[in-house]
């Protein structure tokens, strides 16, 4: 029998990560407003989880001015989709496995 817990991805353990990346595959962009009020959780959250996914790649962040607000805003990276693919698609394995 595989062993489908090998297969799940470490960087998306953290129920914060699982959410920043699932708003992300449905969603263009987001930007950190909208993150913050979808996830409900705090500035620090979202910075330090969405630093670890860009370290390996998984997200893009963006940062501009909209008028003479600093406005950061966030994607998902190919990268990213096929890691958060290949992590679903083990769940579902390791949810549909039989003894």
């Amino acid at each position: 029998m595989k062993n489908f817990i090998d297969t799940l991805n470490k960087a998306f353990e953290s129920r914060i990560r699982l959410g920043i990346m699932s708003i992300l595959m449905v969603n263009e962009q987001v930007d950190f407003t909208m993150l913050k009020e979808l996830l409900q959780i705090t500035d620090g959250n979202i910075a330090s989880h969405i630093s670890g996914l860009e370290k390996l790649g998984y997200v893009s962040v963006t940062k501009q001015f909209v008028g003479k607000k600093p406005n950061t805003s966030y994607a998902v990276t190919t990268t990213g989709k096929d890691a958060f693919t290949m992590h679903l698609q083990a769940l579902e394995q390791l949810i549909q496995s039989k003894k």
